[in-house]
């Protein structure tokens, strides 16, 4: 990628400002008390964690939480691996390119709001095979099977994936229950939407780039999902539109942190209480950038609405109940054609007051 194509520019409303102001930022909460083996004896710790948590959620949809418990290990393991596959010629690559058909696998040209991204991709799921419809088309009640494709090279690629795949979800799962205790419901009132869970995981690379304040690595977006835990190397980029004043907040990377933030799901669960919140990757002109989000999703036949125990007289839903396998299969055929309208959006399912 040299001089920078047409394609990536953003709109001038868009470009990013490279004097960035670092501040602290997005909450950092240390999860000791829920991970560590004797957590059992401190519901106080453990109260505050909660309260920490629903806080963040509440004020910035975004926070990073350290001591999580995943295996360091596992998540270096991955990230060299990673580095590997992004180093091989872009023809090795493209033999497991992804499709309208397969879904899943390598990609250089993905768009976000109609402009290219700064990046390549390789997706996989968790659950093999996952469980999705066939098409958008509400009518159509037929299920099809997304498999993933793995590369020949490295042939350690696979087994890596799939032990960090593990170990992220015991960390997503628990963080949902921490949420659920947030809003003063029981830990697990989440857990039975993720029985057949469609959730993905994401390698990034984000290659060096002539002309940062002219593209973006992912132009500005909200995750569609219900949680999104990402792991990103000590290069940074990542941006969060701050709510009190939209303000764009650069996130510094902390060692062995996760960044953890709120999708639309969680924003329609609860009503709107927590809000998903946009975000979007800087690119840097000296350095190639490296991320892994894990974007947990429920199954496909899960109908998104917000949950009983948070509406009331006072409170109405602000939600319509849609079909989450639908919505993520409208989106993933906006992956593959420039749509002349906005791909779908919980907005369209928003309750006009």
């Amino acid at each position: 990628m040299g001089e920078v194509d047409p394609a990536f520019i953003q709109d001038p409303d868009h470009r990013p400002k490279l004097s960035i102001t670092e501040v602290e930022g997005i909450p950092l909460i240390d999860l000791t008390p829920i991970i560590s083996p004797d957590s059992i004896s401190d519901p106080k710790a453990i109260e505050a964690v909660v309260r920490e948590i629903g806080n963040a959620c509440r004020d910035w949809g975004f926070f990073q939480v350290i001591n999580h418990g995943v295996v360091l290990d596992k998540l270096q393991k991955i990230e060299t691996t990673a580095r590997k596959f992004f180093a091989l010629p872009l023809e090795e690559k493209r033999k497991i390119r992804r499709d309208e058909k397969s879904v899943l696998g390598y990609y250089d040209s993905e768009r976000t709001k109609n402009v290219r991204d700064w990046k390549e991709v390789f997706d996989f799921t968790v659950e093999e095979p996952t469980l999705v419809p066939a098409s958008p088309d509400p009518e159509d009640k037929e299920e099809t099977e997304w498999y993933n494709q793995w590369p020949e090279h490295p042939p350690e690629l696979r087994e890596v994936c799939e032990e960090y795949a593990q170990e992220v979800e015991k960390l997503a799962l628990k963080l949902m229950g921490l949420i659920a205790l947030s809003l003063g419901l029981p830990e697990n009132r989440f857990s039975s939407y993720f029985k057949d869970q469609t959730t993905s995981i994401r390698l990034n690379h984000y290659p060096a780039c002539p002309s940062p304040q002219l593209a973006l690595g992912v132009g500005r977006h909200k995750d569609g999902g219900a949680l999104t835990v990402l792991a990103q190397d000590d290069v940074g980029g990542l941006e969060v539109r701050r709510k009190t004043d939209g303000a764009w907040i650069r996130v510094k990377p902390t060692p062995n942190a996760y960044i953890i933030n709120v999708g639309d799901i969680i924003q329609v669960w609860t009503n709107e209480k927590y809000q998903s919140v946009e975000h979007r990757v800087m690119v840097n002109s000296e350095k190639e950038r490296f991320s892994i989000p894990y974007f947990l999703n429920p199954s496909h036949y899960t109908i998104i609405k917000p949950l009983e125990e948070l509406i009331n007289e006072q409170n109405l839903a602000k939600y319509r109940p849609y079909s989450w396998g639908k919505f993520m299969t409208n989106r993933k055929l906006s992956n593959f054609k420039k749509l002349n309208v906005e791909n779908i959006q919980i907005h369209h399912f928003r309750v006009s007051e």
